[in-house]
């Protein structure tokens, strides 16, 4: 599971059956500090979240279980909107 920000989403009218009636949305991945790590990806959305958004995101099968298909082409999800984030730097 990993922090990023939503910044954007896919509007796709020809998807796979699993994607059907579900909002992809552009994740970036990033640190404590909120600096951009790796590259955007896309993820399905499960909580409700909109851009500009912290997020919590999982991936894999970990990702298609949210959704309860364990065989489908969902390979990240979105499982939290986070409301704060406090890293203590002493540990």
């Amino acid at each position: 599971m990993y922090i990023a920000k939503v910044i954007g989403m896919v509007v796709a009218t020809r998807k796979e059956e699993d994607f059907v009636g579900k909002k992809l949305l552009i994740v970036q991945p990033i640190d404590d500090k909120e600096e951009v790590l790796g590259h955007p990806e896309v993820a399905v959305d499960s909580v409700g979240a909109g851009t500009g958004e912290l997020v919590l995101v999982t991936k894999g099968s970990a990702a298609r279980s949210v959704f309860g298909k364990p065989d489908s082409a969902i390979d990240a999800a979105i499982v939290g909107i986070i409301d704060s984030l406090e890293v203590n730097k002493d540990v």
